[in-house]
């Protein structure tokens, strides 16, 4: 951890987040680890910056699909949150993430608020291919490495959504197709963002694939929501004007 921590300090250029990512998931023990920033007032809206691997990709894919999880309760009350085995998730806590987990690769979460006081940043998210807790001396370094992203992240260091530097593959915004298909479905089945977002998570859920992929078909028009059905197949073009 001393060198992941010399690395936020010293490194700020592109490529720079791939190092610290990696050595940072390596000094923890975990096999991937996940950023995510607050996108604005709700606090359970986030965005993934940076993930280290597939199966902290796929486990934040799920999050967002869902609308719950260890991440956005970690953002929400700003306390750690740990799932040391997915396979003994409450039903009662996460009831459609008791369900989803069992498919995925991840078997085990911990989630670190980043925030100074008040203010809610982000969270970072550890995760681990077999089940276990982390040791104590593992969990004081992912709260060090928690703090340390977030003074990066307010002293402007680390992209924000919006600023990411496109040459950099660990630093795009991972879910900017989810923003773009909202944006779409808002405007064709006439919905606030927040329903239209509603809307696209059930249709993901229903047919039993990520949003993200369920994105993509609404950007590229191989999927139209209509509102009170789905049909599959391209959008028909826009009326002309006249």
């Amino acid at each position: 951890m001393v060198v992941v921590l010399g690395l936020l300090q010293a490194r700020a250029g592109p490529g720079a987040t791939r190092d610290i990512a990696v050595v940072a998931a390596e000094a923890l023990g975990v096999d991937g680890l996940a950023l995510s920033l607050s996108t604005g007032t709700a606090l359970t809206v986030t965005e993934l910056v940076w993930c280290t691997d597939d199966s902290a990709r796929e486990f934040e894919d799920l999050q967002l699909t869902l609308g719950e999880g260890p991440g956005p309760e970690a953002v929400r009350t700003g306390a750690m949150v740990w799932v040391p085995d997915l396979s003994r998730i409450s039903a009662e806590r996460w009831p459609v993430l008791a369900v989803e987990a069992v498919g995925l690769s991840a078997r085990a979460v911990f989630c670190f608020p980043m925030a100074i006081g008040a203010i809610r940043v982000g969270v970072l998210s550890a995760v681990r291919c077999t089940p276990g807790p982390l040791t104590p001396d593992q969990t004081d370094d992912a709260l060090v490495l928690a703090s340390a992203l977030t003074a990066r992240c307010l002293n402007q260091d680390e992209p924000t959504p919006g600023t990411t530097d496109p040459t950099d593959p660990l630093c795009e915004l991972q879910h900017a197709v989810v923003h773009q298909a909202t944006g779409m479905l808002s405007v064709q089945l006439s919905l606030p963002l927040a329903d239209a977002l509603l809307r696209l998570r059930a249709h993901a859920w229903s047919s039993g694939r990520s949003i993200v992929a369920t994105a993509k078909d609404v950007v590229e028009r191989r999927l139209r929501l209509d509102r009170h059905l789905n049909r599959e197949g391209p959008t028909p073009p826009l009326p002309d004007k006249d």
